[in-house]
């Protein structure tokens, strides 16, 4: 269950009744035994003439201290490596890695290795940049370019680690935290085997104007695993060192945003949020140097790697490029690419497939701003480059949490126009499909583009209908009423006027009894209530909301609300990041700030206290 160079050569594993398993090469010949004690036999039955510089010894005896569960493994569960499918280097350590990484990585499963559709990978289908190397270049007619990641300097130090990741979407067993080699793999240290890494080509709108070639400037995308439950996951690491797409650059991310990222990801993932995840946070002692207030004041801080993962990383600039630069063969063959792997249920030969895709990419990013809105989320950068084609969130920069509800709220400290505050988020949406559509005209018929010209239309009622679904949940409504978008769009203001916590309002909300509600007196603990009741429209607001749950009960209503606005503070079984991140000699505000900012949103309880001075320090 390794995989051997570029996947030409695939191992998959029998399992018996008798408690041992049996491993096959692609042609079906049997190489050795594993028992689940760890007994190995060593039957080697073949004779090919590889021509590799590989010292091939079946004798296996590597002083291992990873606890594999075998048993895990007799699901389908494989990673699909990102890599020539011919010709190119045999894999191995890209560098003298600090940590002694031994030459193998568990990475393939359990596939069924006769059917060689299931090993056509990334670069059979789509074009690969001819030139090698990281050298900042002005790349054509590729969506990929070779790229080697750029280790970190010693000592490295494992600092965060998703369990949820781990477990129920790699598969792996906690006790691989423990070794040298995880580390030395999720940091960009060494290579999967087979994994020929690659930086992405895009590039499009930034704060309204075009910005021309962007791509992975500091990403390298390593392969695609599917796990037991036939998830499918495209496996990243950020921070990882320069590519050709890194401009002046320097391919490096610090802790302070690793800490954003890697938190931010799963706390989304937890509240319900479409989303990247991630798996790791690696810290180094390397020096970065930043201005992290744009203010000209450089300052020196560690670098790090995350490794996370998403169904897809491909994004509305990955098609701009191509239409900017006139390559449409190759937008046709992208475009082809991601609906065949990603949008199934899309008929690969209906005429009007890509009327079809933007369809349902507007539906589902009109659905998925709704769904910012509704937790109180600003993603701070909403360019075209970091808009998922599969309407996911990605790539976390500036982003931030509201507190007090404030439609002009900008977590982004160098928007200075205020282009991405949160009330202005689903008009830019609109904006980014519209350049969207702009990259697929070329390929559509002109009835195709007045199909697509009126979908765009009705892309402000799809957005407002979501909004008020989620809404109406947050406030325990059943049903319809012609008045409810009304009542939201009331207790909205209110909010607004008064400054009150945008969270808190609803949590405490779920936990009042409508009595207590209609008297309009609040204990200590309903703070953001009590903030709220100070409007003089705040009786009417009262008033309508409780004619509109006039057939409810107190334990019904408090029920289902609280249900949309349960905790998803991070438990430290799912998410444990040192406290070295935080230490006195590596703290700075923004570093800080995550954790705290995070706690505060996600707490979701009504007898949390209300925010002091010292939250925003």
């Amino acid at each position: 269950m390794w995989c051997e160079r570029n996947g030409t050569v695939r191992l998959t594993l029998n399992e018996h009744g008798d408690g041992t398993y049996q491993l096959f090469l692609i042609n079906g010949k049997r190489i050795q035994y594993l028992s689940r004690a760890g007994e190995r036999e060593r039957e080697r039955d073949w004779d090919w003439d590889w021509d590799w510089d590989w010292d091939w010894d079946w004798d296996w005896d590597w002083d291992w201290d990873w606890d594999w569960d075998w048993e895990r493994f007799t699901e389908v569960s494989r990673i699909r490596a990102v890599s020539r499918s011919e010709g190119g280097p045999a894999p191995g350590p890209i560098h003298d890695a600090s940590l002694k990484c031994q030459p193998y990585q568990p990475c393939e499963g359990l596939i069924d290795t006769t059917d060689p559709q299931q090993t056509r990978l990334h670069t059979d289908a789509l074009p690969l940049d001819e030139v090698d190397g990281n050298v900042i270049r002005t790349v054509k007619r590729s969506v990929f370019s070779e790229s080697q990641p750029s280790p970190l300097k010693e000592p490295l130090t494992l600092a965060a680690v998703s369990q949820d990741v781990l477990r129920n979407i790699l598969d792996l067993n906690e006790s691989v935290i423990q070794n040298e080699e995880f580390v030395c793999c999720v940091s960009g240290g060494k290579l999967f085997p087979g994994s020929v890494p690659l930086a992405h080509r895009y590039g499009g709108h930034q704060f309204g104007y075009w910005a021309g070639q962007l791509g992975d400037g500091r990403a390298h995308l390593l392969g695609e695993y599917t796990n037991r439950k036939g998830e499918r996951w495209e496996v990243q690491l950020k921070g990882s060192g320069k590519t050709p797409y890194s401009r002046s650059g320097d391919g490096r991310a610090v802790i302070r945003s690793s800490v954003r990222e890697f938190l931010c990801s799963e706390a989304m993932h937890f509240l319900g949020v479409p989303t990247s995840r991630a798996l790791s946070l690696v810290v180094s002692e390397e020096p970065v140097w930043r201005d992290p207030f744009y203010n000209g004041s450089v300052i020196k801080e560690r670098g790090a790697v995350v490794l996370r993962l998403a169904k897809s990383w491909f994004r509305i600039s990955s098609l701009e490029i191509l239409t900017r630069t006139g390559e449409l063969d190759v937008l046709r063959t992208l475009l082809d690419f991601v609906i065949k792997e990603h949008f199934k249920s899309i008929a690969t030969n209906d005429p009007d497939k890509y009327v079809v895709f933007f369809s349902r990419v507007l539906n589902e990013t009109a659905h998925l701003i709704a769904h910012w809105m509704s937790v109180g989320f600003a993603h701070g950068v909403c360019n075209t480059d970091n808009f998922s084609l599969l309407s996911i969130t990605f790539d976390y920069g500036p982003f931030g949490f509201m507190e007090s509800y404030d439609p002009n709220f900008v977590p982004n400290t160098s928007d200075d126009e205020g282009r991405y505050s949160i009330g202005a988020q689903a008009n830019v949406g609109l904006f980014n499909l519209q350049k969207l559509l702009e990259a697929l005209k070329p390929l559509l018929t002109s009835d195709q583009l007045s199909q697509s010209l009126q979908i765009l239309r009705e892309y402000p009622q799809i957005y407002h209908q979501r909004f008020h679904e989620l809404f109406k949940a947050k406030l325990g409504f059943l049903g319809n009423e012609e008045k409810d978008s009304y009542v939201i769009a009331f207790l909205l203001k209110l909010m607004e006027d008064t400054g009150a916590d945008f969270t808190m309002t609803f949590r405490q909300l779920s936990e009042v009894t409508l009595s207590r509600l209609q008297k309009g007196s609040f204990a200590p603990s309903l703070w953001a209530l009590s903030d709220l009741s100070s409007h003089k429209h705040f009786r009417d607001w009262v008033q309508l909301y409780l004619q509109r749950l006039l057939i409810d009960s107190d334990e019904e209503r408090q029920h289902r609300m609280q249900a949309e606005e349960d905790a998803v503070l991070l438990p430290a079984e799912a998410v444990c990041v040192k406290a070295l991140l935080l230490t006195p000699q590596h703290q700075s505000r923004t570093t800080a700030a995550p954790a705290l900012l995070l706690q505060h949103r996600l707490h979701g309880t009504a007898m949390m206290p209300r925010p002091t001075a010292a939250h925003a320090q």
